[in-house]
């Protein structure tokens, strides 16, 4: 446990943190947020952060250390979406007893590994520590270690028990296992100058694949996607890379920052959502490439595809915007979305009547000022009541938020549309923003809304 105290302290640290910047010495010795107890998941805790940030590395097996209820809570909980194998969807736990609680449960992991090799031979097993079995000291790195040794496999160990902190701390313990055991191993049967990473993507729903084709016609080819569609082979040969583009510093900024420092690959931050944010991105990672090596001609061939790109997606957003200029937004998310999708949405009309920030970093909320103006709505934590009220009372005409939120609206009769990991449609790159709108239109224009609007029958009896 010692090595992950040092671990956490470090990430608590983290340079490329703007918040972390601007704390004292003693600030950043407390940590990023109240640590949980054993057993508490309310937001998400570490074990279920690391979870969310590998799971989508689709052809290896993540095996969870610990009780059966912390693989069924944590499985599939992001609609990642594969090209290839769906290994990833198998479940696989050691589903500790009491006795091993007593005993200790690391010839049971042993076991369990060698189960996983022998009957599905994936490239890598990675191991997931949990409260449980860390409170009764079970050493998951050595039983991995030996374990690859036996079995000839890697075998990482994911050492993130709820316990020490929140989901958002979990991510990065999952990235740093990526740098410490599979990053670097592996070497690409070849590389191009056009080789990227793409990190903190998780092609939720597919959206990875919305944009991949944009770049298979600039002949860019994504080197890594960390984490989403990814293959074992790709993330451990994804040091060659040759520039990089960071999707969400909230998760997985230690990554970007120690690649950089390790292997000298630069990167920026950028969103898939919305026209132009689409473009700016494909922008920088043409400029980017062409500063490490590749020609210059990319940057033409770059502007040519969004010229083509842009034209096509405003003449089939052209339809939308009367309908939807004017119309008032409450956005209930964070991180990234709660500026891209700002953004998005006010290229369409669109007026945004106040967005979340409890999940987004000093940076999101100065990109939130330059869209909004300096007196942008930015909501640290809004209560259900104060959801209700503002819907009830027309301050907004349509609420984008995630599941959990979306009895709130029903219950204000006002119409809702899952922004969060848990949606069933795709919202990156051109298409992606075609789609928003589209279902954006048909949540405001359904005629459900005036039908439950209207007094009940029994209430106009006299």
């Amino acid at each position: 446990m010692s090595t992950l105290s040092n671990e956490v302290q470090e990430i608590f640290s983290e340079p490329g943190c703007d918040k972390n910047r601007g704390k004292s010495q003693k600030e950043r010795k407390e940590g990023c947020a109240k640590r949980l107890q054993p057993g508490a998941a309310a937001g998400g805790c570490a074990f279920d952060g690391a979870k969310i940030a590998l799971q989508p590395i689709t052809d290896v097996a993540h095996l969870v250390h610990g009780p059966i209820g912390c693989e069924g809570n944590s499985w599939d909980n992001r609609h990642a979406a594969s090209s290839g194998s769906h290994l990833y969807r198998t479940g696989f736990t050691t589903d500790i007893t009491e006795m091993d609680v007593v005993y200790g449960g690391e010839k049971r992991l042993f076991r369990s590994i060698r189960e996983v090799i022998e009957k599905y031979n994936p490239p890598a097993v990675f191991v997931y520590q949990t409260c449980v079995t860390a409170m009764i000291g079970d050493d998951v790195e050595a039983v991995c270690k030996a374990a690859a040794t036996k079995f000839g496999k890697p075998v990482i160990p994911v050492n993130t028990p709820g316990f020490v902190g929140a989901k958002n701390l979990g991510n990065k313990l999952g990235g740093e296992a990526l740098l410490d055991y599979v990053i670097g191993t592996e070497e690409p049967e070849i590389t191009t100058p056009y080789d990227i990473n793409i990190i903190g993507e998780y092609n939720l729903v597919g959206e990875l694949w919305q944009v991949k084709p944009l770049l298979d016609e600039l002949g860019i080819r994504i080197l890594a996607c960390l984490s989403g569609d990814a293959k074992y082979h790709e993330v451990a040969s994804s040091h060659r890379a040759r520039a990089a583009m960071m999707v969400c510093s909230k998760a997985m900024i230690n990554i970007a920052r120690k690649m950089e420092e390790r292997y000298e690959i630069p990167f920026f931050e950028g969103s898939f959502y919305g026209v132009s944010d689409m473009s700016d991105s494909l922008r920088q990672i043409a400029g980017l490439l062409v500063q490490r090596g590749a020609p210059e001609e990319l940057l033409e061939r770059t502007e040519a595809l969004i010229r083509r790109e842009e034209a096509h997606v405003w003449g089939r957003l052209q339809s939308y915007q009367q309908r939807l200029s004017g119309k008032r937004v409450l956005l209930i998310t964070g991180g990234v979305k709660s500026w891209s999708v700002v953004a998005a949405l006010q290229e369409v009309g669109m007026v945004i009547v106040g967005t979340s920030v409890k999940k987004s970093s000093k940076e999101d909320k100065e990109r939130i000022k330059e869209l909004m103006g300096e007196d942008a709505h930015m909501i640290e934590d809004m209560t259900p009541r104060e959801m209700y009220r503002m819907l009830k009372d027309a301050h907004a005409d349509i609420m984008l938020s995630g599941g959990r939120s979306q009895f709130v609206a029903l219950k204000a009769k006002m119409p809702w549309l899952d922004i969060n990991q848990e949606r069933h449609h795709a919202y990156a790159g051109y298409e992606g923003m075609v789609a928003l709108v589209e279902q954006i239109d048909r949540a405001l224009y359904n005629p459900i809304w005036e039908q439950v609007r209207r007094p009940a029958p029994w209430d106009l009896q006299t």
